[in-house]
């Protein structure tokens, strides 16, 4: 099944061979232990980063809560009367229903799937790109969805992808869906990338968006024993990557941080909410040589409650 279609989920697995998921989980972990696939959170893939993209009924199925965390937490972003851009994909998709209730929004889009989830909201008007129609993810792809995007300017623009490393930034399996993914970049002022943490650490072949150019990372928090998904996360914000948690619980601090300077420098990391498997540092007390941890934030900072938000938003950026 995971040869077939790219990616499939332990509770279609379960069904299929008529077994509890348990018991799926431990042979899913023998495959993985002779290589002959790779787990994900809620399912498997083939081995190896550099596999082919799976379908989207696969995909809809893999991690699909925190899918849902991220978009509730994505769609804090946007407010009223905003042009956005929204890209192809499944956590994209989980986005746009959210952003049905945002009056006076503009969304651009090459999904099927995201117009679908806003044709019936009065007040949002969906502008679709041309272009061919790519059945396994549901997407306009090709020349005529790039030149529509021409000239275009948005605030932002919210994408997903297969892989997200700090070294080579958002990737895709697919050369078609990664040209049309950079003509989204380039009619956006910021680059938002929706990402669940399963994602982070795979590299696959195409890039979409460099590390330099993504301005903020929604994701959920990785367990603490998926080490090298908490290092990604922590080089990404070394690098200047503003991050959201969906899903964490930082206590308000007494006293917002000062404003961060504008651009994207910056010394230490400031960490509204710590990453896994690290010590929550006492308020007023940081640890020598480390960041301090704070909570809450100032307007215009990443980490103050958003209407609609779930979960509380992390801001990690350098000083």
């Amino acid at each position: 099944m995971v040869r077939a279609n790219g990616a499939v989920s332990l509770r279609e697995l379960a069904r299929v061979v008529q077994t509890s998921e348990v018991t799926v989980r431990r042979d899913v972990r023998a495959l993985e232990a002779e290589g002959l696939l790779d787990r994900r959170h809620g399912g498997a893939v083939l081995p190896g980063g550099f596999t082919r993209e799976s379908g989207f009924p696969q995909k809809s199925h893999l991690a699909s809560a925190e899918k849902t965390a991220i978009a509730d937490l994505a769609a804090g972003l946007v407010g009223e009367g905003e042009a956005v851009v929204v890209g192809a994909g499944t956590t994209t998709q989980e986005l746009a229903r959210r952003l049905a209730r945002v009056p006076g929004l503009t969304v651009v889009t090459n999904s099927l799937l995201v117009a679908q989830a806003l044709a019936h909201a009065n007040r949002v008007e969906v502008v679709m790109t041309g272009g061919t129609l790519r059945g396994s993810n549901y997407a306009l792809v090709g020349s005529g969805a790039e030149q529509s995007l021409q000239g275009l300017r948005v605030s932002r623009a919210f994408l997903s992808g297969t892989g997200l490393t700090a070294e080579r930034g958002l990737s895709t399996s697919n050369m078609l869906s990664a040209s049309v993914d950079r003509a989204l970049v380039q009619a956006a002022a910021e680059v938002v990338v929706l990402a669940d943490h399963t994602k982070l650490g795979s590299d696959t072949m195409f890039q979409t968006v460099p590390t330099d150019l993504i301005t903020r990372l929604v994701t959920d928090e990785p367990p603490a024993h998926e080490e090298r998904a908490v290092g990604e996360l922590q080089a990404l914000a070394d690098q200047g990557v503003q991050i959201s948690l969906a899903g964490s619980q930082s206590p308000p601090a007494e006293a917002p941080p000062p404003p961060a300077a504008p651009g994207r420098g910056g010394g230490g990391v400031r960490r509204e909410t710590p990453l896994p498997g690290q010590r929550r540092t006492v308020h007023g007390a940081p640890p020598p040589g480390g960041p301090q941890v704070r909570g809450g934030a100032g307007p215009g900072v990443l980490g103050e409650q958003q209407p609609g938000e779930r979960g509380r938003m992390a801001d990690l950026r350098r000083r």
